[in-house]
């Protein structure tokens, strides 16, 4: 390798550990509501800008954004949400599209999230698809805790559901269209009202920008 191209890649690793130092632990929110959503945001680690394009006539909601992980103590993501109290489910198809490069990772995701704060290390619970198709309830129990996750036997869902019933989390998904829900049994994750829900994106690397698709999303008040 060259002593230029050399050169050129240190400051471009540089550039990003700035970025990420710099990143602000609350997310700079835009106030611009996107269909059922009532604002948007990069959460933690997600340096890059993310975005959406909400087809109003399809109901669907393109997404694209970055984030290192959903795991560990401190997320990353972009974050579509409305604040909500009381009991309700949301339910999505949920697509991952194929790999914006050959280093994206099989672990990307999209997911129906419910949150308690906006902070990277905030108790919360979601339904995730990860680019691989697998699947899985996450949550943390108690602030800046390490991540823990229920793993159904569900490849590529054609529908996924999560639902709140007090501090009561469950996770639905349908294998393909016709099938009957697969359950996950109640996790208990206590959220005091009101509480972030909404669909989030994940690249699984804080300088690489993903798309998910979810379209057919519902909320439902209990």
């Amino acid at each position: 390798m060259c002593t230029g191209m050399r050169f050129s890649r240190n400051l471009k690793k540089l550039a990003f550990a700035a970025a990420l130092l710099a990143a602000p632990a609350y997310p700079q929110g835009s106030n611009s509501a996107v269909g059922i959503f009532e604002s948007r945001a990069n959460v933690g680690t997600a340096i890059l800008p993310g975005s959406v394009n909400y087809d109003a006539a399809r109901d669907e909601y393109t997404i694209t954004g970055a984030g290192a992980n959903l795991w560990g103590s401190v997320d990353g993501f972009y974050y579509l949400w409305k604040r909500v109290s009381g009991d309700f489910s949301l339910t999505a198809d949920i697509r991952v599209r194929p790999g914006s490069s050959a280093e994206s990772h099989i672990h990307r995701k999209g997911a129906l999230m419910v949150r308690q704060e906006l902070t990277p290390g905030s108790v919360y619970a979601d339904a995730a698809v990860h680019g691989d198709g697998s699947t899985a309830l996450q949550f943390r129990l108690a602030p800046d805790e390490a991540t823990a996750e229920i793993k159904p036997e569900v490849t590529a869902p054609a529908t996924v559901r999560i639902e709140r019933r007090g501090n009561r989390f469950t996770i639905s998904y349908i294998p393909k269209a016709g099938d009957p829900p697969v359950t996950s049994a109640p996790q208990v994750v206590e959220m005091k009202d009101p509480v972030y829900v909404g669909i989030a994106v994940c690249a699984h690397k804080a300088d690489t920008l993903e798309t998910v698709l979810f379209s057919n999303v519902r909320f439902e008040q209990r």
